[in-house]
């Protein structure tokens, strides 16, 4: 966006902020007052006094340079939000057993759109390099927990969502809609998803559904291993208890067979 154009005419200024904090990316988590105007196309001396406000708020920081960065309030109210700290809550302790047992990354995301939203990662000290990071947003036709949450999202949206063209992300290779719709029958039948990757590094992704109180999926925890490993031929049973555990933590009954 142009540096200084004028916004909207009667744009809330609740949008505005929140487009100062859209800036902000995993490579970009530091920014100039410049940078902010420029990539929120708000002129500059009005976004100086959005991030004023902000910071006062605590949404926003500054450090001894003078940029910005998201500051901890933000951190603190997404902390509340339901389906982000109580389901960690009742899944930790399961995540924690999975990633004692392989000493590698347990992952646990939600559906948030048409993307997957990772709310936590256990990693062990000497696991492979992986993308992914908690806040970070993964695709859901190319991933295991993005599979796992595709297969049992509500039907319209599922079919929706394969309707279109899909690419793997960062192969850049395009998907093969009838293989993909065959792998989401497979994970349905199996409440399992295996996925093999190659990038960054081989790994195998063993993923699983977590359903609610209301006995639909609510997440989707996987764990991540090198391939080659051993113990990745292992991971569906163990990953399946934890699933069913946490599902039953979570008041699910019908989904895990209670009833």
């Amino acid at each position: 966006m142009t540096r200084g154009r004028r916004p909207k005419q009667g744009e809330p200024v609740i949008d505005r902020a929140l487009r100062l904090l859209e800036c902000f990316e995993t490579d970009h988590r530091r920014l100039t007052l410049g940078d902010l105007s420029q990539r929120s196309g708000i002129p500059l001396s009005s976004a100086y006094r959005l991030a004023e406000r902000l910071i006062a708020w605590g949404a926003l920081e500054r450090d001894e340079e003078g940029r910005y960065a998201v500051g901890l309030r933000l951190y603190e109210v997404a902390s509340l939000a339901p389906r982000g700290l109580g389901l960690r809550e009742r899944a930790l302790p399961y995540m924690g057993d999975l990633a004692e047992a392989t000493r590698q990354h347990v992952l646990l995301a939600v559906r948030d759109g048409e993307e997957a939203l990772l709310v936590e990662r256990l990693s062990g000290h000497r696991a492979m390099p992986v993308l992914y990071r908690v806040g970070g947003r993964l695709p859901l036709h190319s991933t295991g927990v993005g599979l796992v949450l595709l297969a049992f999202a509500e039907h319209g949206f599922r079919e929706a969502y394969l309707a279109r063209r899909h690419v793997h992300e960062p192969e850049h290779a395009p998907v093969s809609a009838a293989e993909l719709r065959h792998t989401i029958a497979e994970v349905r039948r199996e409440r399992l998803s295996v996925l093999r990757r190659t990038v960054p590094e081989p790994l195998v992704s063993v993923a699983g559904p977590v359903f609610g109180a209301d006995d639909t999926i609510v997440a989707a925890l996987s764990v991540l291993v090198p391939e080659g490993d051993d113990d990745a031929r292992r991971l569906g049973p163990p990953l399946m208890m934890a699933t069913r555990a946490i599902s039953r933590a979570l008041g699910a009954r019908r989904a895990i067979g209670l009833t």
